[in-house]
């Protein structure tokens, strides 16, 4: 039996229902990740999933993140390592972004606030799945990103934007550690996952077939099934 709960956190610009086809086989605690009228940094996020924890009664849990996810994963380590049990990173870097992907970032959260996500599935999604994606998984997640707040996203890439690196923190934790990736990952490669998992004192790496960058959206059986898998025999 699993001994600390499993909390998943969403990749952007989803929201917590990007878990909903892999709920039933792994029983997670998730929640939609906001800003608010708070400072865009992620460790907002961190002290809301400690705050979670303890409403809950939770004293350290496997925290799984998606891409963003995964940074807010890192955010909670880096700031209350003692709550943390394990880690699942799916499609993430520890790496802060390069200035050209700050800028980026600080472009689309201008953009969004300006004329709203309309414009955003066409912009990213080609980018986010694998080479042939199911067509109800394209149109899954365009409901999703059509459905979030504008001040939200906009929050969240400015979040993004002023994370620090997270190599050293990765690389001081002492906990199991499962990387996950999709084959056809184009933002977070497999040989960036590699580099990933080898940080890790106690990193395994996970390569799932046919994806791309959002794999508990596009193979969640799949998903579901690897993150079991290591938790049997990590013992989390």
């Amino acid at each position: 039996m699993n001994s600390s709960p499993l909390v998943l956190l969403h990749a952007f610009p989803f929201d917590a229902r990007m878990w909903d086809d892999a709920r039933d086989l792994l029983k997670p605690i998730t929640f939609d990740q906001r800003g608010g009228d708070r400072s865009p940094d992620l460790v907002v996020i961190a002290d809301d999933v400690v705050a979670l924890l303890d409403e809950r009664g939770i004293e350290r849990a496997v925290l799984g993140g998606c891409s963003m996810g995964g940074y807010v994963a890192m955010a909670v380590l880096r700031r209350h390592p003692d709550r943390v049990a394990g880690l699942v990173l799916a499609d993430t870097r520890a790496g802060a972004d390069t200035e050209e992907a700050r800028a980026n970032r600080l472009a689309m959260a201008a953009r969004v606030e300006a004329e709203g996500v309309g414009w955003v599935p066409d912009a990213v999604l080609a980018g986010l799945l694998g080479p042939s994606p199911d067509a109800a998984v394209v149109e899954r997640a365009r409901e999703l990103v059509l459905a979030q707040d504008p001040a939200e996203v906009a929050w969240a890439q400015r979040a993004m934007a002023a994370r620090s690196d997270s190599t050293d923190v990765l690389a001081a934790a002492d906990v199991p550690a499962l990387v996950l990736v999709g084959e056809h990952d184009a933002l977070t490669p497999p040989a960036l996952a590699r580099e990933l998992a080898g940080v890790l004192r106690r990193g395994e790496y996970v390569e799932l077939a046919g994806v791309g960058h959002l794999t508990p959206l596009e193979a969640p059986d799949a998903f579901a099934s690897a993150v079991l898998e290591w938790r049997r025999r990590a013992g989390v």
